[in-house]
């Protein structure tokens, strides 16, 4: 703010200047209980569903293909994500839960919330585009993209609404509005990438058709003099799926802020990925930034809390029962096996919510960049989220209300109004 008569500068408006600093916003946001459970839930429920299809299709949890959890344990794999210790404090010569877990699976490169959680969400449509893959492997990659899809559907929703809400109008609605919002918009949420692979999938089936002449000789000869049509079809396919692979982020946050449908929702991402991708790109590298740094503070905080339990029982049960606890191998000696389970169940959970902060930061920036690009491409403020009627404030007074006048009122009763008092006051 500038002072006219003095032409002093007084306070700067960074929101105005820097509006890319709301993405800093999302740490704070992505670690909220809310946030935290919703995300640890779906990402169980998405390792889940990719093991369960693995093991009825071919009896293990991965047929042939790389979608699948550790050791065929979806939980395992998820919370074997935080270490038992923080980073640099682990023995020499010894691999870290953390590391045990990059080494297969899907969470092989969940090290990050921003190009991890994406390319963890998008393994199996990314995977389906092998070529060589049986119709097992094919059948497989399908189920679970669409389970990816369902799943988050409902879970994204719910998340990015609320990131909506708060970043936008700076206001906290309750679990109630907030699951009401995703379970109302949910086929919208589930259509909205979908439409991009039916459009494919449209492409494809004439293709296939017209390519089974390479099965004949003389058929190979024919489709010699129009494959420049098939690579027609290819160009448009490409452009496509460009446009999916780096849009569909955006998709849910258009959908959780306009509470519009799964059509608008695909047709601005695909609007603001094209027209605006230096931009795109540059809010996109301060998330991930960002995002590595939040993510070191929340793992190094659980391993953190788990090594400090672990010591302070040290001292009372014994270093032995501790360590075998801890590992998951050998003997306790403490004759209760329930009681081992229950205690490594219970690390688990914590891990497993910490693991949340991936996908909760992930869906909190996705947002926060859709604002941002949302005022880059229609010059929409930063500020403009469309709010229910019946969207709870979860903290917070409620919104003062005036009557006909501009005379303050609280509810329906309790506050000045016109003649209470013999006359009206302004």
């Amino acid at each position: 703010m500038l002072d006219q008569e003095k032409g002093t500068l007084r306070s700067v408006a960074w929101s105005e200047l820097l509006p890319w600093l709301i993405i800093f916003r999302c740490f704070r946001l992505a670690i909220r209980h809310q946030m935290l459970m919703l995300s640890a839930v779906a990402a169980l429920l998405t390792t889940s569903g990719w093991a369960l299809f693995g093991y009825v299709l071919s009896g293990s949890p991965q047929p042939g293909a790389q979608v699948q959890p550790a050791g065929g344990n979806p939980w395992l794999a998820l919370s074997g994500l935080v270490p038992n210790q923080p980073f640099g404090t682990a023995a020499a010569g010894t691999k870290s839960a953390s590391l045990l877990a990059r080494e297969s699976g899907p969470v092989a490169g969940l090290f990050e919330p921003v190009y991890g959680t994406w390319a963890f969400l998008a393994r199996p449509w990314q995977e389906m585009f092998a070529i060589g893959l049986t119709w097992t492997n094919l059948t497989y990659l399908l189920l679970c993209g669409l389970w990816v899809a369902v799943v988050w559907a409902f879970f994204g929703a719910a998340v990015t609404r609320m990131a909506a809400v708060e970043l936008a109008a700076e206001e906290r609605i309750g679990w109630g509005a907030m699951l009401k919002f995703a379970r109302s918009k949910w086929l919208a949420f589930l259509t909205a990438p979908l439409m991009s692979l039916l459009f494919v999938l449209a492409i494809t089936v004439p293709i296939a058709v017209v390519s089974l002449l390479l099965r004949l000789g003389i058929g190979v000869t024919i489709l010699g003099f129009v494959w420049w049509l098939l690579l027609a079809g290819g160009v448009v396919m490409a452009i496509l799926l460009l446009g999916l692979l780096f849009g569909w982020p955006l998709m849910w946050p258009t959908i959780a802020t306009e509470g519009t449908d799964g059509f608008d929702a695909w047709s601005r991402a695909y609007s603001y990925t094209f027209e605006r991708p230096l931009h795109y790109l540059f809010y996109a590298a301060v998330a991930f930034g960002f995002g590595i740094v939040g993510w070191l503070l929340v793992a190094n905080f659980t391993a953190g809390v788990v090594q400090l339990t672990y010591w302070a029982a040290n001292w009372g049960g014994g270093a032995h029962q501790i360590q075998s606890i801890a590992s998951g191998a050998g003997d306790t000696g403490l004759g209760s096996g329930l009681g081992v389970w229950l205690i490594r169940r219970s690390v688990e959970v914590v891990k497993l919510l910490a693991v949340g902060f991936l996908f909760s930061y992930f869906w909190s920036a996705s947002t926060a960049i859709y604002l941002l690009m949302r005022r880059q491409v229609d010059a929409t403020e930063m500020d403009e989220v469309s709010l229910d009627d019946d969207d709870e404030v979860a903290y917070g007074l409620p919104p003062l209300k005036t009557d006909g006048e501009g005379v303050p009122t609280v509810g329906d009763e309790g506050a000045p109004q016109d003649g209470e008092n013999g006359e009206s006051e302004s």
